[in-house]
């Protein structure tokens, strides 16, 4: 970096220092003034997607919304067009993703925590950063909205809110970059913060790509975790058109595809073209491809909200003559997966209750399932791209409960195979313990009535085109950087 470039930095501290003590976010900076030249009023005139997209990020930090769920209602309420939707898009998903990045520039930028900051105030600075340093908004239109955004939910702090953005602005992204990679203090912290992860998911991430012997991708990894993933689709096979006939085939799901119009491809089907992630679809069709299917044969889905993977194995039961079962704990989750379910003429029985509690006769399977999908709750790190806010809701405390929760549904759903049923152990986490770890455990309690099956080499024989797979064979791990889905752990096991 040039001297010239460090000597502008300083100066933007110390300007941005000076803002800090005069506006905390908590006191007046001069906000409520609102009188341009020539004395007269300036209206504080937001646009319609920015509010929207502030208004995701409170939902977010406020009750713990999903911003994948919220942002298309909150749009469609705000009725935007087609630019005003996208940009909402971008700011709502590129600010929650890169949010433990703007918040250590706004720390050097305002000269104190981020912390000590008013949350909506904190809020309204992450949009101006992600305006500043990683679109193409002019500076001038994300000050000046940042500003008046501002003073429509904390006036006081206008003053401070324009500081701290003209602060930020007088560096270039890469400069800021540098500066809070040279105030970490080791260099997973660096890794941390540039890339916008928690440290304990850095590591995490680092653990189960060792495992692999891929420790060298880790920063491609934390990149395509902050890249925008395409809108990926699954169109349900025997029931809907082959994917070469609506966009472009997916590299690996034979049911999987991309199209310039996913959404209008999706209305215009009925449900048979569903949004879906290209590995989750490699999940559910590891099982249903595993073997030939037997007509008759019976099926479980055992933690099947929000039925994406349901809907693709029942288009797969129905080819094969076979039935399939959902089950789902949360009744409003179950009901999800009635409608997703819905397009697809088999009955599938949605019911709700508990996974760790299964039981055959009561699912109408007497003498146990022939596949099971197990779709296990976990902390979601492999769809970081999909679900940003996630990486910020998740702490290490929250490993140790979750794998204690697969254990147990791992039991379950393997003492409700039949005699030679095989068992899908999926989660959408690389976490080692989420993974190995609970597949570990389980397989050493079921012991020898446990054979471990070449999942790699179903997954392959699936896979339209070779998939770069890692390990020994018995399970696969998918990847954003590698193979371009979610990252899906996926592991077969049958029932000796």
């Amino acid at each position: 970096m040039s001297d010239e470039r460090r000597g502008s930095g300083r100066s933007g501290d110390r300007g941005s220092g000076g803002a800090g003590r005069g506006g905390a976010g908590r006191r007046s900076g001069g906000g409520d003034r609102r009188r341009g030249t020539g004395g007269r009023p300036r209206p504080d005139r937001v646009s319609p997607a920015r509010l929207v997209a502030f208004d995701v990020l409170a939902a977010v930090r406020e009750s713990d919304a999903y911003a994948n769920l919220l942002l298309p209602s909150r749009i469609e309420r705000a009725r935007l067009g087609a630019a005003d939707a996208a940009l909402a898009t971008e700011l709502t998903y590129g600010t929650l993703r890169l949010r433990g990045r703007y918040d250590a520039i706004v720390e050097l930028a305002a000269g104190r925590p981020a912390g000590a900051v008013d949350p909506p105030v904190l809020d309204v600075l992450r949009l101006g950063a992600h305006q500043l340093l990683a679109t193409r908004v002019p500076t001038h239109a994300a000050v000046n909205e940042s500003v008046a955004l501002a003073r429509r939910v904390a006036p006081s702090a206008a003053g401070f809110v324009n500081a701290v953005l003209r602060a930020i602005s007088r560096r270039e992204a890469d400069d800021w970059l540098d500066a809070i990679a040279e105030r970490a203090g080791s260099p997973d912290e660096a890794l941390a913060v540039v890339h916008s992860h928690p440290v304990w998911v850095v590591r995490a991430l680092r653990g189960a790509l060792e495992r692999e012997g891929r420790a060298d991708e880790l920063v491609a990894l934390l990149e395509a975790d902050n890249a925008s993933p395409r809108v990926n689709l699954a169109a349900l096979p025997g029931l809907a058109p082959a994917p070469d006939d609506l966009g472009e085939p997916d590299l690996f799901s034979p049911t999987g595809l991309t199209a310039q119009d996913p959404l209008g491809i999706v209305a215009d089907h009925d449900g048979r073209v569903r949004v879906q992630d290209e590995g989750s679809q490699l999940a559910a069709l590891a099982l249903s491809r595993v073997a030939p299917v037997r007509p008759g044969e019976r099926w479980l889905d055992a933690c099947s909200g929000p039925g994406g993977k349901t809907a693709l194995l029942a288009a797969e039961a129905l080819a094969g003559g076979a039935t399939l079962v959902a089950n789902e704990v949360v009744p409003a989750r179950a009901e999800l997966v009635r409608r997703a379910v819905a397009p697809v003429p088999l009955e599938v029985p949605v019911h709700v209750g508990d996974g760790r509690e299964l039981d055959p006769a009561v699912l109408g399977a007497e003498g146990g399932f022939d596949r099971i999908l197990l779709d296990a709750p976990c902390t979601g790190l492999g769809a970081l791209r999909r679900r940003p806010e996630a990486r910020w809701r998740k702490s290490p405390t929250d490993v140790a409960e979750l794998t204690e929760l697969q254990g147990e549904l791992a039991d379950a759903a393997f003492a409700a195979l039949a005699p030679g049923g095989i068992l899908a152990y999926v989660t959408c986490s690389p976490h080692t313990a989420e993974t190995f770890g609970s597949l570990g455990g389980a397989l050493a309690r079921w012991g020898d009535a446990a054979e471990p099956l070449d999942t790699a080499a179903v997954v392959g024989g699936v896979a339209r085109h070779p998939l770069d797979l890692a390990g020994d064979g018995r399970t696969v791990q998918l990847w954003p950087h590698r193979h371009g889905t979610d990252a899906m752990f996926i592991a077969l096991v049958r029932k000796r």
